[in-house]
């Protein structure tokens, strides 16, 4: 039966646009306004406040009340987008981004984030903050660290207004990676090498040169860095509740990625055994934060990598006096931790996530991790190198590292997310009634592929997905259940577990096997709001496998040429390498200029800024 085209699904409703613009509206005119004064001498209460809090941290004001501000906000917004993902898993689309509680938290955790960048931006009226400073007026300059904050939050934040606009043109994709959505997540996680950089701007200009930092300047390090780890790891998120809509090789790409950056750049500059207190410190708050999502708020429940392996790797290599040459050490160490490490990690993915890693994808996931290891491992390198006052290899050198390092993870990136859908590919599949929950239909399944070998010997995955059912302990799995099926023979699957096919359930049928990647629905409801006709599970039936994106994607509209969505994610990705070029040329900026002055972060640092 033909169902009319609904509007559901594409962009908020104007009045919800226009509350939150006027409300964004009237926070930065008054943020202005208490920037306008403090610039101008005419409030004191701001100074007074980075004054105490650079006495306790012996870091100037600029650089103590911002990054105090930067780690009470940060937890929020990645709380926030725990329980945003889970609550896309669990119940589907918005109703709009004032009906989503997890928005709030993303919102106010961003715009502290923003905050904390550019109070060490107007924060300095009487001094010139360090060697590295950027020139904005006449007689007011920035530090670098602040800025990149303060742009790295602005790229985040705007990701808010233009992922209206992406869901208005191309509908409510549902899926973490797209363009505006990574937008979000990747000036969150690159934030924090803005903070490492204005607390090593810090170092070099203490207060009290001769006091010595206690543990608790250390932690602040440390915490940093554990933030780092948790920043760049939640691109991967999607893996972490098992719906993961790319092939199970990129995994393990993005565990090497953050490990070898965040890890080897923590090791460089914190010292023996750091790396595994950043990983107890990264579990903790992950831990927390599921728990939080999972039990608190009944949403999907989710779990994480533990980088134990790789932080182990880390601290065994540094014992080699090849740390001496940091470079050589990051790419060699990179490399063990693509092998060794992640190795060791998959002994906790078998045991803890939905997919582990099957034996057939090693080969790929090798060819894959290795260079993306290596180059995070040297730009690792290059970043503990700035943070322990040590010099960065010539202008030229440096920026071909960091080009090549872009140009492999990209690289790695693309060949993860190449897919195929078989031609002419089928499943019979008969349906049996199991015991309803609380009046709801669940069913086995017995499935039968055509053609007999469209599935090898080791396949990714073979299962049935459900989920968007409603969050609540009336929905099972909190609105998400992924049953994976047993094998019976070459074509032959049976379930092991029911799943629901009622409500606003929406149930798939999913296969994955190297390159080959696609679905079919098994049950899908009746949503008026997009125009969608029910797919419904009568007791056997055979239907084609599809594209997986037109199925999980439901909401998503392919009604504009894909040149526009090419155009948008090229966009985003111009953006992006923006960002990444900035935080390069902040850490360069910071190590030249104070090294070419003869100044050290080291205790006995002489300070003339």
């Amino acid at each position: 039966m033909p169902v009319a085209q609904g509007t559901e699904g594409g962009g908020a409703a104007l009045d919800q646009v226009a509350l939150m613009t006027g409300a964004a509206a009237v926070i930065g005119a008054v943020l202005l306004w208490v920037a306008y004064l403090h610039r101008t001498r005419r409030i004191t209460w701001l100074q007074r406040l980075a004054d105490f809090s650079g006495r306790i941290m012996n870091r100037p004001g600029w650089v103590a009340l911002p990054i105090a501000m930067f780690l009470a906000t940060i937890l929020t917004a990645f709380l926030g987008f725990i329980w945003d993902v889970s609550l896309h898993v669990g119940k589907g689309r918005d109703a709009g981004p004032l009906a989503n509680p997890a928005h709030y938290f993303i919102l106010v955790g961003l715009f502290f984030l923003f905050m904390a960048g550019m109070l060490a931006v107007i924060l300095p009226l009487d001094e010139k903050p360090g060697r590295a400073a950027v020139k904005i007026t006449r007689d007011w300059y920035a530090p670098v660290g602040g800025i990149l904050i303060a742009g790295a939050g602005l790229y985040a934040l705007i990701g808010f207004p233009l992922d209206d606009i992406w869901h208005r043109l191309f509908g409510q994709d549902v899926t973490l990676w797209g363009p505006t959505h990574l937008m979000l997540i990747g000036g969150a996680g690159l934030s924090l090498v803005g903070v490492l950089l204005l607390e090593l701007e810090g170092r070099y200009n203490r207060p009290d040169p001769a006091r010595i930092d206690g543990r608790v300047l250390w932690a602040v390090q440390a915490f940093a860095f554990g933030g780092l780890v948790i920043g760049l790891s939640v691109f991967g998120v999607e893996f972490d509740f098992g719906v993961q809509q790319f092939r199970l090789v990129l995994q393990p790409m993005l565990i090497v990625f953050a490990a070898t950056i965040a890890l080897i750049s923590a090791r460089l500059t914190l010292g023996p055994l750091s790396t595994l207190l950043l990983v107890a410190f990264a579990f903790g708050v992950r831990w927390v934060v599921a728990v939080l999502v999972g039990t608190g708020f009944e949403a999907p429940r989710n779990v994480f990598p533990l980088y134990l392996g790789a932080a182990v790797v880390v601290e065994l290599l540094a014992l080699l006096p090849l740390i001496r040459r940091p470079l050589w050490w990051g790419a060699l160490t990179g490399l063990a931790v693509a092998t060794v490490g992640i190795w060791l990690e998959s002994l906790w993915i078998e045991r803890m996530f939905v997919n582990p890693w099957v034996a057939g994808m090693w080969p790929e996931l090798l060819a894959m991790a290795v260079p993306v290891g290596v180059a995070g491992g040297v730009i690792g390198a290059m970043l503990g190198t700035v943070l322990r006052g040590e010099p960065l290899p010539r202008p030229a050198v440096r920026r071909g590292l960091v080009v090549a390092a872009v140009v492999i993870a990209a690289a790695a990136t693309t060949n993860g997310l190449i897919i195929r859908v078989p031609e002419n590919a089928s499943a019979t599949v008969v349906l049996t009634d199991a015991e309803p929950v609380r009046g709801g239909r669940m069913v086995t399944a017995d499935i039968r592929l055509s053609p007999t070998d469209l599935i090898g010997a080791d396949p990714e995955w073979v299962e049935i997905l459900a989920w968007q059912g409603g969050t609540g302990d009336d929905s099972p799995g909190h609105g998400l259940v992924v049953d994976k099926l047993r094998r019976v023979a070459d074509d032959h699957f049976v379930s092991t577990r029911p799943v629901p096919v009622h409500g606003t359930w929406k149930t798939v049928l999913r296969l994955q096997d190297g390159r080959m990647q696609s679905a079919l629905p098994l049950f899908m409801p009746l949503d008026p709001g997009i125009g969608a006709a029910e797919v419904a599970a009568p007791a056997s039936f055979t239907r084609p496998f599809v594209e997986e994106i037109s199925v999980l994607q439901r909401e998503r509209s392919f009604d504009h040429p894909s040149w526009l969505i090419g155009l948008a994610g090229l966009v985003v990705l111009a953006c992006s390498l923006a960002l990444i070029a900035a935080m390069a040329w902040g850490a360069a900026r910071v190590n030249d200029r104070y090294l070419a002055a003869g100044s050290t972060p080291d205790q006995k640092a002489t300070v003339d800024a």
